[in-house]
């Protein structure tokens, strides 16, 4: 496959938004169907470096009747339809690259039960992890998976987000137990139940988390909440190179250790990470750990994982113990993405998502190191490496093509090296418009033909977030 060179501003053909649907819409939707362009403009981009004409309209939904009612319109005139929660995402999943309509559902924000003594809680696409955090933080549990940006719980289920806690916790297709979800043609279905475990049938839970808005609209999801552990201690570690922070999680993970967190932050992500966050941290790469558990097993974790940083030549090993050390410590680490983009004025930032095998981790990193070093471009390295996971963003002038295509090239030969070494090219964020490329090479033509057959089974008209995945027709 050759390198991606896909233009940064999309323009596929618009699909024609018939005269008599937008009548409709207006009619049956009233003031919550905005057209203005401000609003529809909001709500045809996310975080990432691609950019496409807005939708036509934006329908502010606020039950499952209405996703159900616009749904059941864009079915009836064969208009494209795209969910939309916090627009945080990073690979164009919320573009609209055939036209259409976008359907907020941040009104959809309610906790709709909460069940502690079967560790579970039910919720309204729109809710954000902190709101959903906030509002069972009296209950003594909490909901773990944590991507760093306040995205929707929604929108974490479509792409199948994980984030900081993963290497402990797991992903959300391990923490989404079942769905109520709006069909491409406009019917309510249920996926999944709150038992631990079920063998009916297909598991289109499973289907539906990390589809991208392409099977279906996510109206209510229930979920696994966990006990808040009864100690917590959060750690830094700074060493004179990646390897050999890298080598320390190896060992961590290979071990059994069962740490909660464990984040590297190369030396140009903590330059400005300090610079943004006004913090003083130290200048080399770093692990941000942090333990759960009893006051005992906290304890223990954390000093054979300080045991393992020295054999490596970690320094410098602070604790953070007081909630709100940690708390500043893992805010900056989430604002790493907008430190770096503040770091270079006017630049936009071309992420990359890869997931290796831990026993690669070391493989696939420093060679991406060494080519990043070499291209000359502004870049920073930050990582959820307990499983494997790592970003690298390049900071480039978007209207500099030739910088443009370096980075997607060193994009492509990180996905190439990853794949080859038994991993993926997306570890969280999901295919969307900018990976598709690297799907077909990562999973094959049979297996990507599988998913088109299902999306042309599900949705015919191909209405659902079109374009998003792999292309039809």
């Amino acid at each position: 496959m050759n390198a991606p060179t896909s233009p940064h501003i999309l323009a596929a053909a618009q699909r024609p938004i018939p005269d008599a649907f937008m009548a409709a819409l207006t009619a049956r939707f009233g003031s919550q169907c905005v057209t203005s362009l401000a609003v529809r403009e909001q709500h045809g981009r996310d975080e990432g470096s691609l950019t496409a004409p807005p939708p036509a309209a934006v329908v502010y939904a606020e039950s499952t009747q209405d996703v159900q009612d616009a749904v059941a319109l864009c079915h009836q005139h064969e208009v494209p339809v795209i969910a939309y929660g916090a627009g945080s995402s990073l690979e164009g999943h919320l573009l609209a690259v055939q036209g259409g309509i976008s359907i907020d559902v941040n009104r959809m924000n309610q906790v709709l039960s909460i069940d502690t003594e079967d560790l579970t809680i039910t919720v309204q696409p729109g809710i954000t992890r902190k709101q959903l955090n906030e509002a069972i933080k009296d209950t003594g549990f909490f909901f773990p998976i944590d991507p760093g940006a306040d995205a929707s719980i929604g929108g974490m289920a479509s792409t199948r987000a994980s984030g900081t806690n993963a290497v402990r916790y797991g992903t959300m297709r391990e923490n989404v137990l079942a769905l109520e979800v709006v069909t491409a043609s406009g019917q309510v279905i249920r996926t999944g139940n709150r038992a631990k475990k079920s063998a009916a049938g297909y598991d289109l839970t499973r289907l539906m988390v990390g589809s991208e808005g392409t099977l279906g609209i996510f109206t209510e999801i229930s979920l696994r909440i966990y006990p808040l552990p009864e100690a917590v201690s959060a750690a830094i570690c700074s060493f004179s190179t990646i390897e050999a922070a890298v080598r320390t999680v190896i060992e961590t993970i290979q071990l059994g250790i069962p740490i909660a967190r464990v984040e590297l932050i190369d030396v140009n992500a903590v330059r400005m990470v300090n610079a943004y966050s006004k913090l003083d941290l130290r200048e080399e790469p770093m692990l941000l750990m942090e333990f759960h558990g009893s006051p005992t097993g906290v304890k223990e974790q954390a000093e054979m994982v300080q045991d393992l940083a020295s054999e490596h030549g970690g320094n410098a090993f602070e604790w953070a113990e007081r909630p709100e050390d940690r708390t500043r410590l893992f805010t900056a680490r989430h604002n790493a993405y907008f430190a770096a983009v503040a770091s270079v004025p006017a630049c936009r930032c071309i992420t990359t998502d890869t997931c290796v095998p831990i026993s690669r981790l070391a493989d696939a990193l420093l060679q991406c190191v060494t080519e990043a070093d070499a291209s000359g471009i502004p870049y920073f390295l930050v990582g959820h490496v307990g499983d494997g996971n790592f970003h690298f963003g390049y900071l480039i002038d978007p209207d500099n093509d030739t910088q443009r295509a370096q980075a997607e090239q060193l994009n492509h030969q990180l996905v190439q090296r990853a794949i080859a070494l038994g991993g993926t090219c997306t570890g969280e964020h999901g295919i969307g418009v900018h990976k598709q490329g690297f799907l077909l090479e990562e999973a094959g033509e049979g297996a990507v033909a599988m998913m088109r057959a299902i999306k042309q089974a599900l949705d015919p008209k191909n209405i659902l977030n079109p374009g998003k995945i792999f292309q039809i027709g």
